[in-house]
């Protein structure tokens, strides 16, 4: 086996971790976010505190993928990874803001007596920020980084440009933004809102106020999380030939079959959470997000950014990718296990009375 089929085995290797440690994340952190936007429509402190207390036990966890995503990216996509923070600067900064102030949250409104009110709010707004820039960003990630290999600067020269034979960022700050990013924008809200409703219904004991209130909100979001997935289809495949091409070309019928496996999921999720089998739905609304993902890098394959880099093109050389496959392959199981124990252990129904206090 040469070097090269051995560099191209290990990106692609990580390639599919990278879509399944976003798809952990999304799945994860998405719930606790979604439950984080319905607290800004609580009316007192005390549910929004037993929101918080809710996914007090694992939260930090669930956002460890993010990381964990970054990491691989830098390690295995650099390329990637340095042009994603020049294009999306703006839509990742209003991520990262919503993360941290909900982490700040967190940990003040436990303590706070007179600004629990505060942070409760911070806790809901940043809740509400993070998927709203990290829609941004996919949705401007899809339409591809604005790169070009003509000028850039010289090192150590500061004003002096130079022919670069490498590609550089060549928008501006507000590239990123534009009708569809912005829809995206809107998408990832409405999933999060859904899933966020999935969770909470599968959280709090039935009967319990929350619980309540959380199923009318789940009934809502799953049909406007349908029109969302359909505007969306139909809106990438005028704009995107590299997906039409695939989605109408020879193979169509297995993008008609995935279709059809959504809208089962979909359907399985729906008549689950009107039977009150909410543990249930909840599972079914997971799958319906795991392959509507699958689908979105089947149908970019081979690139990783569509137009812009190839897997092949933004990985990391051959003999940096093979230790970086060496050392940090085995972090991923390791991950997994301690996040199915964190939700086994946390696994139990709260109720409105259990507000995040002293824990």
């Amino acid at each position: 086996m040469d070097i090269t089929h051995i560099a191209t085995t290990l990106t692609t290797w990580w390639w599919l971790l990278l879509c399944l440690i976003f798809l952990f994340y999304i799945g994860l952190d998405g719930a606790d976010l979604g439950a984080g936007i319905f607290a800004l429509f609580s009316p007192d402190e005390e549910e929004r505190g037993a929101i918080m207390a809710s996914m007090a036990g694992i939260w930090d966890g669930n956002e460890t993928w993010l990381v964990v995503a970054g990491g691989v990216l830098f390690g295995a996509f650099p390329l990637v990874y340095g042009s994603a923070f020049n294009y999306l600067m703006i839509p990742l900064m209003l991520a990262l803001w919503g993360i941290i102030s909900r982490a700040v949250a967190f940990e003040f409104h436990v303590h706070a007596t007179g600004s629990k009110r505060l942070w409760g709010w911070a806790f809901a707004f940043g809740s509400l920020l993070a998927p709203f820039g990290a829609g941004l960003a996919l949705g401007a990630t899809l339409q591809g980084f604005p790169m070009r290999t003509g000028p850039a600067m010289a090192v150590h020269s500061p004003g002096l440009f130079v022919d670069s034979p490498i590609p550089h960022f060549s928008g501006n700050a507000l590239t990123f933004l534009t009708p569809f990013s912005l829809f995206t924008g809107f998408g990832a809200v409405v999933a999060a809102c859904l899933a966020g409703g999935l969770y909470l219904c599968a959280r709090f004991e039935p009967g319990d106020v929350i619980n309540k209130k959380a199923q009318t909100w789940t009934t809502f979001f799953s049909y406007l999380a349908l029109v969302t997935i359909v505007v969306t289809i139909v809106w990438s495949y005028a704009i995107f030939p590299w997906a039409a091409a695939k989605w109408t070309g020879p193979n169509w019928w297995n993008w008609a079959l995935v279709l059809m496996v959504v809208l089962f999921a979909a359907y399985k999720s729906m008549m689950a959470h009107t039977m009150q089998r909410d543990f249930t739905a909840l599972l079914w609304g997971e799958a319906v997000v795991a392959v509507l993902w699958f689908a979105m890098w089947a149908t970019m394959y081979p690139y990783i950014v569509p137009n812009t880099w190839t897997i092949s093109a933004a990985a990391n050389p051959a003999d940096s990718i093979a230790v970086f496959t060496l050392f940090m392959t085995g972090f991923v199981p390791v991950m997994i296990l301690y996040n199915w124990y964190q939700i086994w252990v946390f696994r139990g129904r709260y109720t409105k009375k259990a507000s995040y206090m002293g824990h």
